[in-house]
């Protein structure tokens, strides 16, 4: 056992094709079933993934601009498999590599198609509307896109981010910013619904979309997700950074920044309930609230975060 540890380490830190020869290695012990799955499988998936988002793209628009009936038929069937599948791979990677697939910003990206298309499915399921998903599934396609042609193998991390707390808080997180980033596109189309209605342009969009009562219901639901989601996230990073660093106080503007974006999103949530933002003005918060996270994603997060920028 000591040696295969020898091995498997020289091997996997020495050689530039270092997740050949470990699988290489791992076939010779006649370990046929992880030399499949973990090398071969992956290498796959991170093809066929975007490859079958981009049909899944073209499925949802064959459905939303020409009616066709087949595609009506199996879009949503093929969106769960493809969730399903993407889950799989993501599995497969914090296998393989002994750390949850969130130490880079293209597994990063991978993790937020994933969010996106996972969360619409769900916005679908409790909506019974299909009309949105092309428009959504586009984010996805992309997200996916870029992290299939620039991801790299990652065995050496550092040993703070191999934590399973540090893989639910930032999963929880990018979920809770996929969310966002639905309702602002749900907010956008809402928008763009009520202004053609109001100059009584009744084209392909008055004709396709959902009612405005519809658009607003989904981006209810995408709040709500980010809502619950952020605040799942900071508890867990909470929880985390207490048992990595105990006894320690961590101020860090991306920590202020994410509670801001949370305190937005939950007031979107429970206002409707109880005063007159609804509608218009519920629609242009979720675009302001994307605004925001982008800029806490980005300006904040490159030029003013502190302890965020470990990894």
């Amino acid at each position: 056992m000591a040696i295969d540890k020898c091995i498997t380490r020289n091997l996997k830190f020495h050689f530039p094709l270092q997740k050949y020869f470990r699988s290489f290695y791992l076939f010779l012990r006649r370990d046929f079933a992880t030399f499949l799955c973990m090398t071969f499988s992956m290498d796959i998936l991170k093809i066929l993934l975007p490859v079958f988002y981009f049909l899944l793209v073209g499925m949802y628009g064959r459905a939303f601009f020409s009616d066709s009936t087949l595609a009506k038929r199996i879009k949503t069937p093929m969106l769960i498999f493809i969730v399903v599948l993407h889950l799989f791979y993501l599995i497969l990677r914090s296998v393989e590599y002994s750390h949850p697939p969130v130490t880079n910003v293209f597994e990063i990206f991978s993790v937020l198609a994933l969010a996106v298309a996972a969360t619409y499915l769900v916005i679908e399921w409790n909506s019974h509307r299909t009309e949105t998903g092309y428009f959504i599934l586009n984010i996805a396609f992309f997200f996916q896109l870029i992290s299939s042609l620039f991801i790299k193998d990652t065995y050496e991390v550092k040993e703070i981010l191999r934590s399973p707390l540090f893989g639910i808080h930032v999963s929880a997180a990018l979920i809770g910013y996929a969310a966002i980033t639905i309702a602002g596109a749900y907010g956008f189309l809402y928008l763009m619904l009520y202004h053609e209605m109001k100059a009584t342009r009744f084209g392909v969009i008055y004709k396709k979309l959902p009612t405005l009562e519809s658009l607003e219901r989904m981006a209810g639901t995408a709040i709500l997700i980010a809502f619950l989601l952020l605040g799942c996230a900071i508890i867990f990073g909470i929880v985390w950074l207490r048992h990595v660093f105990p006894g320690e106080y961590h101020y860090d503007a991306k920590l202020v920044s994410t509670l801001v974006v949370w305190l937005l999103y939950g007031w979107m949530t429970f206002a409707p309930r109880f005063s007159s933002w609804k509608g218009r003005k519920l629609m242009l918060f979720a675009m302001i609230g994307f605004a925001i996270s982008i800029f806490s994603l980005t300006v904040i997060n490159i030029f003013f975060s502190g302890f965020h920028k470990f990894f």
